[in-house]
């Protein structure tokens, strides 16, 4: 089902459309698709199709490591924390929540007012799993500031990945749909298989299902397809964070480094709920948090651990853009927001 072409789509961190070169390559792929686990020669041909996208993937993000595919982050992360050869998991509040998940004992480190994790102290012989970009306020943590001596990193990439360039981590989860792929596909980068537990089946057994060979070949078109526009983003959100303040907004994590794409922003008075009927009312469409627990509306976690009241986090949306994210768009949003923002007042 596509959108009316009069709406305005600002929720790309939740899922950003298919990009024409993954589409196509989804398309062919389902053209003449096989099992590439049968031995016959369709079955083969879909191997060395499968193998080969591996390659690109692998080229297309510099990782030179082993590539499981998976349906996505959520699985990847699944896969490396509850199969992974590791006395102790350490990770942190305001995590995704398909991390925290699966992590229900792990100690959770503290966090700034700002969401940055403070990396005072060696982390010793364990797991550390960390979100490379917060998936609702955008911010980027530091993680060349680990101490690594003796700690496996897994981190989240699924908001960074073919935008930012990949942490120095020995466990990646990615999402194509994050970057101009189709949904329920992903994928968990390794250095080294041996830092969790096989489970038997398909992905040199660590991973069991026959592979999505379309759904791959599109996801190296995707990543093979993006170009830098981050810079435009760049633009393009810091003349929204001056209008939102110039409205009476408040950014959050205004001072972290944040990726360009998302932004989280408040508005006094007026619950998120109302905002997000109200935007949608008039066309435009955008988040209040993570797209994996929105529908609730529950207030955001991450908000909480950075030290929001229940207030507060309940007045907050995300904003996120894509690459044919304009300066139209910005002015659309913002008149709205003014509009809402001056009732209120």
């Amino acid at each position: 089902m596509g959108r009316t072409s009069d709406r305005l789509y600002l929720d790309h961190a939740a899922t950003t459309p298919i990009l024409p070169q993954a589409k196509a390559a989804m398309v062919a792929a389902l053209e003449s698709w096989s099992n590439p686990s049968s031995p016959h020669g369709d079955g083969r041909a879909a191997r060395a199709a499968l193998e080969d996208a591996r390659r690109r993937i692998g080229g297309a993000l510099g990782w030179d490591g082993p590539i499981i595919f998976t349906s996505g982050a959520s699985e990847a992360i699944a896969i490396g924390l509850t199969r992974a050869k590791a006395k102790r998991i350490l990770t942190s509040p305001v995590e995704h929540d398909s991390v925290l998940r699966v992590t229900p004992r792990a100690e959770r480190l503290n966090v700034t007012t700002e969401g940055r994790i403070a990396f005072g102290r060696p982390l010793d012989e364990a797991l550390f799993a960390v979100q490379h970009v917060n998936n609702e306020t955008g911010v980027i943590q530091p993680l060349k500031e680990m101490d690594r001596q003796g700690t496996i990193l897994f981190a989240d990439c699924a908001q960074s990945a073919a935008k930012l360039p990949l942490p120095d981590a020995d466990m990646i989860a990615i999402s194509a749909h994050k970057f101009g792929g189709p949904p329920g596909i992903g994928a968990l980068l390794i250095k080294d298989l041996a830092l969790i537990h096989a489970s038997g089946g398909q992905e040199q057994g660590y991973r069991a299902g026959t592979e999505n060979l379309p759904a791959v070949l599109a996801m190296a078109a995707a990543l093979e397809a993006r170009t830098d526009w981050l810079p435009r983003a760049a633009a393009l959100r810091a003349r929204l964070d001056a209008a939102i303040e110039a409205s009476g907004g408040q950014i959050v994590a205004r001072d972290a480094p944040r990726i360009p794409t998302i932004a989280s922003y408040r508005m006094p008075g007026v619950s998120a709920r109302a905002q997000l009927i109200q935007f949608d009312l008039v066309g435009i469409s955008v988040s209040a948090g993570s797209a994996c627990s929105s529908g609730s509306l529950k207030t955001s976690h991450v908000l909480h651990a950075m030290g929001w009241d229940e207030a507060q986090a309940g007045e907050v949306i995300r904003v996120s853009f894509g690459p044919g994210t304009c300066e139209a768009d910005m002015d659309r949003f913002i008149a709205q927001w003014t509009r809402m923002a001056a009732r209120a007042r």
